[in-house]
């Protein structure tokens, strides 16, 4: 008969690995952002907040531009910008220079929309951050930064694993 685990328990050899550590952070992380925005994004999700979010700071650009530059899927931008524009918060247009181009441009209503999602965002920082002090986030933080990976490493492909 097999024995009963506690759900909590993990294997001794995983628990202190950094990425076990990584991957349950962000877990945690992501079930926090995801009830934020359920219960205060107004029907939003992260999606809306990044594409709102690099409107704001770059200006208008293209769907292509702005999947890239936010790192979401090519049909996930799409999805997105459709209901930021059913709410009115972005508006796109046909690239006069480039006619099968669409540039979307955020709207004053998508800026106040915006600025409400910072406060969101910023409480589910100070969620995931709570137990650290303010010098131990900074730290952390630069950290993390420093694990992302390169400009050279992203345009090269990833290293084969030989199992």
């Amino acid at each position: 008969m097999p024995m009963e685990h506690p759900p909590s328990r993990t294997p001794a050899r995983v628990k202190d690995r950094p990425t076990w550590l990584i991957s349950r952070t962000f877990a945690r992380s992501s079930g926090l952002l995801a009830a934020g925005f359920e219960s205060h994004g107004r029907g939003l999700r992260s999606y809306h907040y990044r594409l709102l979010a690099a409107l704001d700071e770059w200006g208008p650009a293209s769907q292509a531009d702005l999947g890239r530059g936010t790192g979401i899927d090519r049909s996930d931008v799409t999805a997105a910008l459709s209901e930021l524009e059913l709410r009115q918060l972005v508006e796109r247009s046909v690239d006069p220079e480039h006619r099968r181009r669409n540039i979307v441009t955020i709207t004053p209503a998508g800026l106040a929309q915006l600025l409400e999602l910072d406060n969101v965002i910023d409480g589910i920082q100070d969620q995931v951050l709570k137990p650290l002090t303010n010098a131990q986030r900074r730290q952390f933080i630069a950290l993390m930064m420093k694990l992302l990976p390169t400009e050279d490493e992203t345009a090269s492909p990833p290293p084969r694993v030989v199992s």
